[in-house]
């Protein structure tokens, strides 16, 4: 089993305070049993000169003076022994204590390296930095390396933004001229129908197109961090939504069914229509013709819960995540070019992550898809 560093520190510091004390120990028990050892028997044979009767009182004297001095060592190298011992456990204790205490001091630095890195992480604020103000040792080190990291990558991600932003912007214009050029075509009077059905066509091309500028759009701005926030019911988004998809809904011959709840959120209320509406229709489009949509939200604790289920054809457990990634379809789906460019659950993604929620989907039995986005709770 992997122990935690403070529980590594507790158990060193323990152990050096248990080796150390018990050679401690052996050696105030070796130095007084040396020094209250009984005195070596001596022959009192040419030593007391007087008579018999005294000469055994002298013996018995000596005799007694070892036996109280082995009952003296017998009992004082217990006492060491048995408080030598106690004091040891304590000193065990209180090493490891201190170890973990320790442990504790010294990964501070690191915790606040680690929350930096978390708030990151839940943010994708890549404007937070650590700034660590200690010495000048590895902790400060570290952190003054993951600070440049951030730097960098700030970068690179705020200028992939830019290009995607100032691409789709520029795309725009050439596409609404198109668009324009050949409405003005199609209706010019003696227009053939040949005509007509070539700018039709391109007038279908022209429409994915822009939704696929839109959708990128959507996409970077859906990736930045929300700053200005506003509070609003999920509910009125969902009725919205789900109102404006009847008509596309009843062409496909789908079914819908809503069922918004009080749900109050934080956000920007642009990019959380958005969001639904991505649902919504994904669910729309990608259904079978009699199928049918369950579009609910509510609260769910400290969240807010939305779900969106459709019915449609069968979709692995090793393909949904693949569906949130930019551009990524299912393989059933790519010869049908009415069915999206393949941004709307990403867009979903970056949408819920920007507002610190979450989305995860998983497929239904019979077929078809259930998304559940989750965001925080507003009070």
């Amino acid at each position: 089993m992997r122990t935690t560093v403070r529980t590594r520190f507790a158990l060193l510091f323990g152990a050096m305070s248990l080796l150390i004390g018990a050679l401690l120990l052996g050696t105030v028990l070796f130095v007084v049993r040396q020094s209250l050892q009984p005195l070596p028997h001596e022959s009192n044979t040419g030593v007391v000169r007087v008579p018999d009767g005294w000469a055994l009182q002298e013996d018995f004297r000596t005799g007694y003076e070892r036996a109280v001095r082995r009952l003296y060592l017998r009992d004082t190298m217990r006492s060491v022994r048995d408080w030598g011992v106690l004091a040891l456990l304590g000193t065990t204790a209180i090493g490891g204590g201190a170890g973990w205490w320790a442990a504790n001091w010294a990964l501070r630095p690191a915790r606040k390296v680690t929350a930096a890195a978390r708030r990151v992480a839940q943010s994708h604020d890549l404007a937070e930095r650590i700034r660590h103000d200690g010495p000048d040792d590895e902790v400060k080190e570290l952190a003054d390396i993951f600070d440049g990291m951030l730097g960098r990558l700030a970068r690179v991600v705020d200028g992939q933004r830019r290009f995607i932003a100032n691409a789709s912007h520029e795309l725009r214009t050439p596409l609404a001229v198109n668009r324009t050029l050949v409405e003005v075509a199609v209706r010019a009077p003696g227009t053939t129908a040949e005509v007509r059905r070539l700018g039709e066509s391109l007038l279908l091309v022209n429409t994915r197109h822009q939704r696929l500028i839109d959708g990128l759009l959507a996409l970077a701005e859906g990736e930045q961090v929300i700053h200005d926030r506003s509070r609003f019911d999920l509910a009125d988004v969902v009725e919205h939504v789900v109102d404006q998809a009847e008509a596309e809904a009843g062409e496909r011959e789908v079914s819908m069914r809503g069922a918004p709840g009080h749900a109050p959120i934080a956000g920007d209320p642009a990019l959380v229509e958005r969001l639904v509406q991505n649902l919504v229709e994904n669910a729309i489009r990608h259904n079978l013709p009699g199928g049918q949509v369950w579009v609910t939200s509510g609260r769910c604790g400290d969240t807010v819960e939305l779900v969106v289920a459709n019915t449609g054809a069968a979709v692995s457990p090793f393909d949904v995540e693949a569906i949130f990634q930019p551009f990524r379809r299912l393989r059933v789906e790519r010869l049908d070019p009415g069915r999206g460019s393949g941004l709307g659950l990403s867009i979903v993604r970056a949408v819920t992550g920007a507002h610190g929620g979450t989305v995860t989907a998983r497929p239904r039995d019979g077929g078809g898809l259930t998304v559940t986005v989750r965001l925080p709770y507003a009070e």
